[in-house]
């Protein structure tokens, strides 16, 4: 049955009209974006589909490369350009709610915004956060990218990077693919060169957080290993 067909009551844009959208499962959300659907299947039927294509993460989703989303069945190259663009309007406005703020004192809102920068890349990737004196922030850098195990990164680049910058202290991340957030004895001592690094001009290393999957990501600094 197609939606126009369902109850008004029970039409995903009527609820959404009626209740808003924190009413709305997760299909029902994209299956407003989607609009339609296809022979035998309504709008909400594909976008079940389409989730659990993903097994039912939307993080995962956000991350899809276009060419895997435009294979998908109902979906084809305009929907999946569509659904890209609004996931990274999503990113770009968690960003831009991170810079008007006058200091990063929320870990959860960096959490937040390292899990939907990072939470589903398929390799690793090495960033830093560069902070002023009153912990604002200045640049988030994504400063090396790696395979799906490892990153090769380069303690000399980040203090340049830092010094380009001017900043003051920095928040390290980086991703693990595998899903698995504890910290390898490489990342330990990865973290120790590099707060020695920055110590010899001056920036400090407030964080390093590990991102895997949509789980919160792994604080250095509260596992007291900085």
């Amino acid at each position: 049955m197609a939606i126009t067909d369902w109850p008004a009551a029970e039409r995903p844009r009527e609820r959404l009209l009626a209740h808003g959208p924190a009413a709305l499962s997760d299909a029902e959300l994209l299956a407003i974006y989607l609009r339609v659907g296809v022979r035998g299947k309504s709008a909400v039927d594909l976008a079940r589909d389409l989730l659990r294509h993903f097994d039912g993460q939307i993080g995962r989703l956000a991350e899809a490369p276009l060419p895997e989303l435009a294979r998908l069945p109902g979906i084809g190259q305009a929907k999946a350009a569509q659904l890209m663009a609004s996931f990274e309007l999503a990113r770009r406005a968690l960003q831009q709610e991170m810079l008007a703020r006058d200091n990063l004192a929320s870990p959860g809102r960096v959490r937040d915004w390292l899990r939907l920068k990072l939470g589903q890349r398929p390799q690793e990737i090495f960033m830093a956060l560069w902070l002023d004196a009153q912990n604002r922030l200045l640049q988030a850098d994504e400063l090396f990218t790696g395979t799906l195990t490892q990153t090769s990164v380069y303690p000399r680049e980040v203090v340049k990077a830092a010094l380009r910058h001017n900043a003051a202290a920095v928040i390290l991340a980086h991703n693990h693919p595998s899903g698995v957030a504890e910290p390898s004895s490489a990342d330990e001592m990865l973290t120790r060169a590099l707060k020695r690094a920055l110590d010899t001009v001056d920036v400090r290393l407030l964080d390093h957080f590990i991102v895997a999957g949509q789980a919160p990501p792994l604080s250095f600094a509260e596992r007291g290993l900085i």
